[in-house]
């Protein structure tokens, strides 16, 4: 662990119009805070709580991270992302060497995804009203 225990690490992380600023701190228990309330609670499924630790089981690492998430926009799904995307890019910063598993993993990179606007004369963005020949 490093010598100051009181340094710690930012990181944005986004996903569709989700938003995650999380705070890094080495301690000696891992624990995962969203919003000001543990993570398991705020995703309230398994899977989705899997997914903002999956940067830690990317690479064993050998030191534990409090990690504390400010989240807004979007649905639970894309905050779980962003939150993930935001602990792979602070740990790039913390953990040495770090970068080329995560990067490997796709977890750096930010899901260019978004919702397709919607275009006048249709009905959603590509379902155009029913047209008939005659």
């Amino acid at each position: 662990m490093p010598e100051n225990t009181n340094k710690y690490v930012t990181a944005v992380g986004r996903r569709k119009t989700a938003s995650a600023r999380v705070k890094l701190t080495p301690a000696d228990k891992m624990s995962v805070t969203v919003n000001g309330i543990d993570a398991k609670d705020y995703f309230n499924t398994a899977a989705r709580e899997a997914v903002t630790t999956e940067a830690f089981r990317v690479d064993e690492w050998k030191n534990n991270y409090e990690v504390q998430a400010r989240v807004t926009g979007g649905g639970k799904s894309a905050q779980a992302i962003a939150v993930r995307h935001a602990i792979s890019r602070a740990l790039t910063e913390a953990e040495e060497g770090s970068r080329p598993a995560l990067k490997a993993a796709g977890f750096l990179k930010r899901d260019p995804r978004a919702v397709e606007r919607k275009k006048p004369g249709l009905r959603k963005a590509r379902k155009a009203p029913q047209w008939s020949k005659r």
